[in-house]
Parts: C-alpha cells; sequence; structure tokens
C-alpha cells in the first residue's frame, strides 16, 4: 500500500520496515530543540533533517526566513536518509504535523508521490504504545532521483499581479492575531496581504492532534472557496511552512491542486515597496 497524505500509527508501526522516516520536529522560538528532542527519543529509523537548514534553502534577506533548498540539494538529503525511487516517505513532528508538512511539499515538489504525514505525530505514536530510539541509525544510501514536480506554486510577482486582477484567493494559516498585525514575533512587520482570508492551520485538526475527517475538511474548505475552484487558492503563511498544512487538509478531502506561495509573509513584507493590510478582512 502506498500512502500520499496521512498515515497513522498503527499502519506506519507495521510498515516501517519499508519506509523512509523523517523527524523533523523543531520550534521557530528554539531552533535547537528539534535537534534535543530527537536525541532523547525518535521513531525507530527516523532520520532527523532540521527546519532551517536541511529543509530550507540559503536567506538572502530578501526571499524569506525558510526559502525553499535547492532541488538536487533536498534530493541528496533524501537519499543519504536512504530514501529510494517509489519508496514510502514519512515525515512526523510533535505539533500536528506543523512542520512534517514541508517534508511532505517539498518531496512532492521533487516529483515524489509516496510521501505521507504521520496522523498526529510523536504523540499518535506514543500513545499507541510504540517504542523508541536514541541512537542515530547509519541508513544506507538510496536511489531517489528527483522527477517532475507534483505541485504548484507562485512567486511574489503573481501574488502582486493577483491584487489588481482578483482572480485567485490568498489564504494565510498564520494565527489570527498575526494576520490581524496585532502582534509579529517572527518578521519585521505585522500585517497580511491585502485581500487574503485567514485559515489557521490549527484548525484543520481535532483536539488529540490528527487530522479531521476528510469529509468534515471538505465541508469546511468548500464554504472557503465559495464555489472556486480549489486551483485558484494561492496558499501562504509566515515562511512558506504551516501553509503547506492547509494544502495537505485540502488533498487528503479531496480539493488538490492550490498553489504554494513560498516566501510568504517574510518574504513579501522584506520588501518595502509591497502593500500591506491590517485588521480583519474586508
Amino acid at each position: 500500500m502506498t500512502w500520499t497524505t496521512l498515515i497513522c500509527a498503527d499502519e506506519l508501526a507495521a510498515a516501517i520496515d519499508r519506509c523512509t522516516v523523517i523527524d523533523a520536529r523543531h520550534d521557530l522560538m528554539d531552533p535547537q530543540a528539534g535537534l534535543a528532542a530527537y536525541a532523547a527519543g525518535h521513531i525507530p529509523s527516523a532520520v532527523f533533517l532540521h527546519q532551517d537548514h536541511d529543509l530550507a534553502g540559503i536567506r538572502t534577506g530578501s526571499n524569506g526566513r525558510h526559502p525553499l533548498p535547492e532541488r538536487e540539494a533536498f534530493a541528496a538529503k533524501l537519499r543519504a536518509a536512504g530514501l529510494d525511487r517509489g519508496r514510502q516517505l514519512v515525515a512526523y513532528d510533535g505539533q500536528g504535523g506543523m512542520f512534517a508538512v514541508r517534508v511532505w511539499w517539498l518531496a512532492r515538489w521533487l516529483g515524489h508521490e509516496a510521501v505521507a504525514v504521520l496522523d498526529g505525530g510523536m504523540d499518535a505514536w506514543t500513545r499507541a504504545g510504540f517504542p523508541l530510539e536514541t541512537a542515530t541509525p547509519t541508513p544506507r544510501q538510496g536511489d531517489f532521483t528527483p522527477g517532475a514536480s507534483r505541485v504548484a506554486q507562485v512567486d511574489a510577482d503573481a501574488v502582486l499581479a493577483n491584487l489588481a486582477r482578483g482572480e485567485r484567493l490568498v489564504v494565510d494559516a498564520r494565527a489570527p492575531e498575526r494576520y490581524r498585525g496585532e502582534i509579529e514575533p517572527l518578521d519585521p512587520v505585522a500585517g497580511h496581504i491585502p485581500g487574503a482570508v485567514n485559515r489557521p492551520f490549527q484548525q484543520n485538526l481535532r483536539a488529540d492532534g490528527r487530522f479531521k475527517p476528510a469529509p468534515v475538511l471538505r465541508q469546511e474548505f468548500e464554504a472557503l472557496l465559495g464555489g472556486r475552484a480549489p486551483q485558484s487558492l494561492i496558499h501562504q503563511c509566515g515562511s512558506g511552512v504551516t501553509a503547506c498544512h492547509n494544502l495537505l487538509a485540502m488533498e487528503f478531502a479531496g480539493l488538490p491542486g492550490g498553489a504554494l506561495y513560498a516566501g510568504s509573509w517574510s518574504e513579501w513584507c522584506a520588501d518595502p515597496a509591497r502593500p500591506v493590510a491590517r485588521g480583519d478582512a474586508p
């Protein structure tokens, strides 16, 4: 069986010998927290990839906090983790998929279909009674090679052009107070892209950190779409990470095709010529 959106803890435990597992735990306020958590205990065979280094490219000051990595550089990371062409890739974190979704989107960007996020993450794994290990694995080199992208993306120029045309709806996955511009703990400017609507990624989750059932998510996103096609959405957040959570939720709900603005707010606000809105959406 191949998983392309979510995989539950029982399924991963049964299939783990034929999976490449990535630990993507992270803390935006403490960049060392993920590696420390991994060292304290991780899912057996999991390889740690750091959100700021392994899952992002070089920052220039104008391309956002988590610019996309070079395609071949990330492909090399996946090969080093043991990924073969067609092998199941699974990513997890400790925050309801907040960071694991980045692995999911990046792998699809490289053309890999068999990639899923562990539903409920580390909490779901430990609640099910499955073991952890502290040893760092030494996986064999995989043979994964990049292929045609399976995802859509747009750049800042496309988002700027859309302000005048209004053909696409921008969906901001950040917390409401950041969207409204009341606080901004990470970027130098507070606010949101004019015309964007707010869908905090946490709304995709149940209280236990697992994703809501697909029919529930479909109903919620169809209300957000308001008759638009899923392909008309542009997803963004602070730095292009949690926006992938909404993209995965829509894929899981059977509403694929939205585009990621990878630079997101941190890139957008780096240019003072780009307009900024504050408060609730009109």
